[in-house]
């Protein structure tokens, strides 16, 4: 617990970091450059992959490839 009370204060640190003007968004600071679009390829694909089997499920087809 001591080590949690007596612990520096990063709140200067953080300030600096997300109030600099460098043309980030907050999310970006945050988060990384590459989190956000990896998440937005993962749901996209997700979603075009689902959206790829019901047009297959609505032909009778079964399977992800051939006439099954």
């Amino acid at each position: 617990m001591a080590g949690w009370m007596f612990r520096e204060n990063r709140v200067p640190l953080y300030q600096r970091e997300f109030q600099k003007h460098d043309g980030l968004r907050t999310w970006e600071k945050s988060r990384g450059k590459w989190m956000i679009p990896a998440y937005k390829v993962i749901l996209f694909s997700s979603f075009g992959a689902s959206v790829y089997m019901m047009g297959r499920l609505v032909l009778g087809h079964k399977t992800w490839f051939g006439k099954n």
